[in-house]
């Protein structure tokens, strides 16, 4: 489907197009594979890295592209339409990892880390835990100073690119009284002594993309590496986690562009009573509105990401495009689905993965209901 143009400038659509070209001609070839598989292409990650999309948030004196947060979207939304399970390891590396250490981290944690996270390492941001899903901050992951070091213990669980990831943004409480006043952040690498990767969960949907939990075991990890001030990690989070919402909202519209997209072709070329379903009124108005939810969707998301890059506030806006976007991902996901009727219940037509693909939109970087509850309490506060 046509993206709402009038939104966006020449280069954004160049940019646009080029990722979307990239998709077609190297994503969805290996889509099916990896999803079976239940894992990520090592090729596709370098390629993916040298294309510059892991860095497009990282200014250019760190080897990044020096873009916009909407051109991540464009992005995000670009890959999700052939394969959300990529587009959400774009997005996490962008709209959270990237983002957050370009804004709490010390210039020297900059020096040493922004280069190779646009370049070749992957991020993950790790503050789910067992204990701790809608309520955030709930940790139990304890962080005790020892001389110039801290020492991590615990677990977190559902964490994304878990498995690539060579930098982890790590959660833990340096004062369990304090609730969220002593929740801390943590730059943590990958095999930092006492830090290790535990079982990768066997998911329903985007597959492609790890998701696994994370054992701290007496990890030692320098003061050095702690991501802004002891007790402030809750307003990384909270920031952070408001500008994903935006990313995770342009997985699903390119999610449901995608599916939208199959089911059109495939109404215009598979004959029913020596016609085209396309022909037949009652699936016109299907695909129409189909459309339309799409379109209503994509532009509620372009519109946060556009708030946010005016440095306006956006924390209502991003809620309401994360929320929305998932009802019309797993709507029109399904209704793709009934178009190929039994063909799109069977693993050799894509409907079926995004089908699969779409649930975890209602349900990660918050549910639906803690969208609801950000919606309600910053508009009907204001009456």
């Amino acid at each position: 489907m046509r993206a709402a143009l009038s939104e966006l400038s020449e280069d954004e659509r160049m940019f646009q197009d080029s990722v979307r070209q990239f998709a077609a001609d190297r994503v969805a070839p290996l889509a099916r594979t990896m999803d079976e598989a239940q894992q990520m292409d090592v090729g596709l990650v370098r390629e993916i890295f040298s294309l510059g999309l892991m860095g497009i948030v990282t200014p250019e004196e760190y080897g990044g592209a020096g873009g916009s947060f909407f051109d991540a979207v464009l992005a995000v939304e670009a890959i999700s339409a052939v394969d959300p399970a990529v587009g959400v390891l774009v997005d996490v590396q962008n709209t959270l990892c990237a983002n957050a250490i370009l804004r709490w981290a010390t210039d020297e944690q900059k020096q040493r880390y922004m280069p190779r996270l646009a370049a070749e390492m992957v991020g993950a941001y790790a503050l789910s835990e067992a204990a701790s899903g809608s309520d955030a901050f709930a940790l139990e992951t304890r962080a005790v100073r020892r001389g110039d070091d801290y020492v991590l213990n615990g677990q977190k669980l559902w964490i994304t690119n878990a498995k690539e990831a060579g930098l982890f943004i790590v959660f833990a409480t340096i004062d369990p009284a304090a609730g969220y006043k002593g929740v801390t952040a943590f730059l943590v690498e990958k095999g930092t002594a006492g830090f290790t990767i535990g079982r990768k969960e066997d998911k329903l949907g985007i597959r492609a993309s790890s998701t696994c939990e994370l054992i701290f075991s007496d990890c030692v990890v320098p003061a050095g590496q702690m991501l802004g001030e002891a007790g402030k990690g809750y307003r990384i989070a909270i920031e952070t986690l408001n500008e994903g919402r935006i990313g995770i909202g342009a997985q699903l519209v390119g999610l449901a562009d995608g599916a939208w997209g199959h089911a059109a072709r495939w109404a215009k070329q598979r004959k029913q009573f020596g016609k085209p379903l396309a022909e037949f009124q009652a699936m016109q108005f299907q695909l129409a509105e189909m459309a339309t939810e799409v379109e209503a969707a994509r532009l509620m998301v372009y519109n946060a990401a556009r708030l946010r890059d005016r440095g306006v506030d956006f924390v209502k806006e991003a809620a309401m495009a994360k929320y929305f976007a998932s009802q019309v991902a797993e709507r029109v996901a399904s209704l793709a689905v009934e178009v190929f009727g039994g063909s799109g219940f069977v693993k050799d037509y894509p409907v079926e993965k995004l089908y699969r693909d779409a649930k975890i939109g209602k349900i990660y970087e918050g549910t639906s209901f803690m969208q609801l509850a950000t919606i309600a309490k910053l508009t009907l506060g204001n009456l």
